[in-house]
């Protein structure tokens, strides 16, 4: 099986469902070791079998990225299965969506905890076999609601994070043949944008209709479409590209 990943391995975290296991899907298709842990168990043993009966290499492994011990295990592992890390996509998120002065210390912690203190738990455990290697690419997944978005102080805020630490990364990895790049999803029909819907009270397809009529390109995003920014991030030829944020979301973005 050929394909530009040919020969690499990529590390997925939150691989299971919607963008990240479309992520785990193209870089497969395109010979890659793929390997990717999730927390809900259920999803992460479907999507293994989906995969592997499609004659793809695949690692799974049910992991809680907010715990550091659990990340470098899984890591190590899949170095010793593969004999290399060179792809790692911090695409694990959660959402606590509330309006500010609603919001709980639980709210907030947990959306830190997974999406900033994961990524960094991460990225931190594949570096040193990227360092050794002399190469890697990091692609962190942020959003639009970096920007600023409703009822999501909490996620806006992590998401903005993590493109300060994309930018960082790319600093102190790029003399070692690593670049970090992160893509911002807009509105992408995923089961975290209809767990949306149903917060704010309206159908996922009415959701999907409101989002669209704001989208220039007149559709809703796919979680391919995420995929295949990973996938241009991930490349060995774009080693030129370093410490951006491409906006995912059919039209401009600041």
């Amino acid at each position: 099986m050929g394909g530009r990943f040919q020969g690499r391995t990529a590390f997925v975290t939150g691989g299971s469902r919607g963008i990240g296991k479309a992520i785990v899907q193209l870089l497969a298709e395109e010979g890659a070791n793929t390997a990717f842990i999730d927390l809900n168990e259920e999803a992460l043993s479907k999507a293994t079998s989906e995969l592997t009966e499609k004659g793809y290499n695949i690692y799974s492994k049910v992991a809680d990225v907010t715990d550091s011990e659990q990340v470098e295990n899984a890591v190590k592992e899949v170095y010793e299965t593969f004999g290399s890390v060179d792809i790692l996509v911090n695409n694990a998120g959660v959402i606590r969506d509330n309006l500010f002065f609603k919001m709980t210390d639980s709210d907030w912690q947990t959306v830190m905890d997974v999406h900033l203190k994961g990524s960094f738990n991460a990225a931190r455990a594949v570096q040193k076999y990227m360092v050794e290697n002399k190469y890697g690419r990091i692609i962190n997944i942020s959003s639009t609601s970096a920007l600023g978005n409703r009822g999501q102080a909490n996620y806006a805020a992590a998401k903005a994070g993590l493109q300060g630490f994309t930018k960082t990364l790319a600093i102190e990895l790029g003399k070692f043949g690593i670049t970090a790049n992160s893509v911002a999803p807009g509105f992408i029909e995923t089961e975290m944008t209809m767990e949306t819907a149903a917060r704010i009270g309206i159908s996922f397809e009415d959701l999907i209709r409101a989002s669209v009529s704001q989208i220039p390109v007149n559709r809703s995003g796919k979680p391919e479409d995420i995929a295949n920014a990973v996938a241009f991030f991930a490349d060995e030829r774009s080693s030129f590209v370093n410490g951006q944020v491409l906006y995912v979301a059919g039209g401009p973005k600041n």
